[in-house]
């Protein structure tokens, strides 16, 4: 008995220091005020869109519903006209450029898409990357990263470190000098965006001169606050991972662990966890009511204490990443505008941007 007590005091152990580890209630900051103002009418239309698919998919299988989860993301996009035009990259990586009509090739975006490791694709993401590569007069590599199940969490970061240390020589049409770097990301992409920066900082190489993530997740934990009191305001993640939360959070730890062979306290899957010194100017764009909120605040709290230079801009009411749905979705587009605004107030030879 006594035997298995010891046994079961140094697995919770294990779980709360390695798996877990620090415990970031202190970054939390209260309550928010309660939204004023109602969204636009255009954001009910998303709504009702999400709803539509959700119910559609009701009863498949695992890898049915996740094919559809894909190919729905790869159809957001099939009724636009784009401004820019898609070339695709297979060889060092794989990806596609996204050139508008006047960008600057020496003007570059690494995008890294979200879709929970699970889905999205550079194509998914267009509505995205074409406003970015006009928006910023710049030449946007969108990533295929290595996605979950078929490959490993591991290799999909390997991917997004290749690109980086890639897109910093070659631009559109090869190798060429680079004047101005950004790094943006939605969601896990968002994720994958915070930890590539810091990679490159820890690696000694150029760094970026900006990083925008919308709606990031940063701590796969799953610990903080607005993952349990957003579920009900977040149409796009409360149905789907909401149930997770009736799952005690040390067998998530140990599941994603197991499954992703990283412990969850990782700063290559838990941005938030790692050392946020140092960094390049980073805007985070986050709902108040989606179920991500507090991985946001959470992260710039502690990178501002660190030194480092964050924005977090939020909106009440917003599904999360809203910024896809662009035009139509009015708050997408003060999103877009302020984006513009945050990459004119950096130094002279960093801005340049174009709303």
């Amino acid at each position: 008995m006594f035997a298995l007590l010891v046994t079961l005091a140094v697995l919770v152990a294990f779980s709360f220091i390695y798996l877990r580890g620090e415990n970031l209630d202190y970054l939390d900051s209260g309550s928010v005020p309660a939204p004023t103002g109602e969204p636009s009418p255009q954001h009910a239309d998303v709504v009702a869109s999400m709803g539509e698919f959700a119910s559609q998919s009701q009863g498949l299988g695992r890898k049915e519903r996740l094919q559809a989860i894909r190919n729905y993301m790869d159809s957001i996009g099939d009724d636009r006209e784009f401004a820019s035009k898609f070339s695709a990259q297979s060889s060092p990586v794989k990806g596609e450029w996204v050139i508008a009509p006047e960008s600057d090739p020496k003007r570059r975006i690494l995008y890294i898409h979200g879709g929970a490791w699970l889905a999205g694709s550079p194509k998914s993401h267009r509505i995205i990357t074409d406003r970015l590569a006009r928006l910023c007069n710049a030449s946007v590599f969108s990533l295929d990263y290595r996605l979950l199940p078929e490959h490993t969490r591991a290799q999909g970061i390997d991917d997004c470190y290749a690109a980086y240390r890639w897109i910093l020589e070659t631009g559109p049409e090869g190798e060429a000098e680079l004047d101005f770097l950004m790094v943006a990301g939605d969601s896990a992409g968002g994720s994958l965006t915070l930890a590539t920066v810091a990679w490159a900082r820890d690696q000694g190489l150029r760094a970026a001169d900006a990083a925008v993530a919308f709606s990031p997740s940063t701590d796969v934990t799953m610990t903080s606050p607005s993952l349990r009191s957003n579920v009900s305001t977040d149409p796009m993640l409360g149905p789907g991972f909401g149930k997770l939360l009736k799952v005690p959070p040390v067998l998530l730890w140990w599941g994603s662990w197991i499954t992703n062979r990283i412990p969850p306290s990782d700063p290559r899957v838990s941005p938030l966890r790692g050392d946020l010194a140092g960094l390049p100017p980073i805007l985070i764009q986050a709902s108040e009511a989606e179920m991500l909120f507090d991985d946001a605040r959470r992260y710039a709290a502690k990178a501002k204490a660190a030194g480092s230079n964050v924005q977090l801009q939020t909106w009440p009411h917003m599904v999360h990443v809203w910024q896809i749905f662009s035009p139509e979705l009015p708050e997408a587009e003060d999103a877009f505008a302020k984006i513009a605004v945050f990459i004119d107030a950096l130094a002279p030879a960093e801005a340049g941007a174009h709303p």
